[in-house]
């Protein structure tokens, strides 16, 4: 009972992000009535995936993400995933709350919340995520410690903490185009265990200042103990993101 409480709390006290800055977001602002600005940034985007694995074979999703910019500090995303395999629904959501003290140096932290459920299964996974990140032009990290509480069919509660990560290196990144590969262990909608990790590679396309084209590939591995690894599966994802 207790667990829930302080879960419902953090939710409502932290509308909460996913911290990859793959690419700088467009600064355009809106003036309040005193003339200073309180928007810089505001995006929405789309995207469908499709994924192999040797869980259910094959599994597709459709997301929706919106994210606002306030002061060009202080960022609010979030979005929702509906997700089929094998005749079961998959749902997963997450917000995210980032704030980027330092306009010279690109380090930020954030808090976020994920939800994760598998409703034949009565599966639920929530996870609280606070990040520090390192978000760069060409490269970056983001660290932190995952604090996950998963139940089946209403069981109780059963608490994990886990350290996750992500690192990016952008090898073409300019206003047209950006193309470069990820490593780590969680993304928007989830935050996996530490011996399920993933590679991708992505490109995002600027088509003009408002709208841009992305597609990312995804090679997914489990396991590390002994330095054995074993092959979970590949996806792809592709949509498109509307900034103004």
């Amino acid at each position: 009972m207790y667990i829930k409480i302080l879960i419902i709390t953090l939710i409502l006290l932290f509308p909460l992000q996913n911290i990859f800055a793959q690419q700088p977001l467009q600064e355009q602002t809106e003036i309040d009535e005193e003339g200073s600005s309180i928007i810089t940034a505001k995006e929405v985007e789309a995207y469908i995936r499709g994924e192999y694995n040797r869980s259910f074979t094959y599994y597709g999703d459709i997301s929706v993400i919106g994210s606002i910019e306030l002061i060009n500090q202080i960022k609010f995303r979030g979005g929702i995933s509906l997700g089929k395999a094998s005749g079961y629904t998959d749902i997963n959501t997450f917000i995210n709350t980032e704030y980027s003290p330092f306009s010279s140096v690109p380090v930020s932290f954030s808090l976020s919340y994920r939800y994760n459920g598998i409703t034949e299964y009565q599966n639920h996974i929530h996870t609280i995520l606070p990040i520090v990140s390192y978000n760069a032009r060409r490269a970056g990290i983001s660290v932190g410690p995952s604090f996950r509480f998963t139940s089946f069919f209403n069981n109780d509660l059963q608490f994990e903490s886990i350290l996750s990560f992500y690192g990016y290196i952008n090898f073409v990144s300019n206003d047209s185009f950006t193309v470069g590969a990820g490593f780590g262990t969680f993304n928007d909608f989830n935050a996996k265990n530490l011996g399920a990790y993933s590679f991708s590679v992505f490109a995002l396309m600027r088509l003009d200042n408002n709208w841009s084209i992305y597609n990312e590939v995804e090679l997914m591995q489990s396991g590390g103990d002994g330095l054995s690894t074993a092959f979970y599966g590949f996806s792809w994802r592709g949509g498109a993101r509307y900034s103004w």
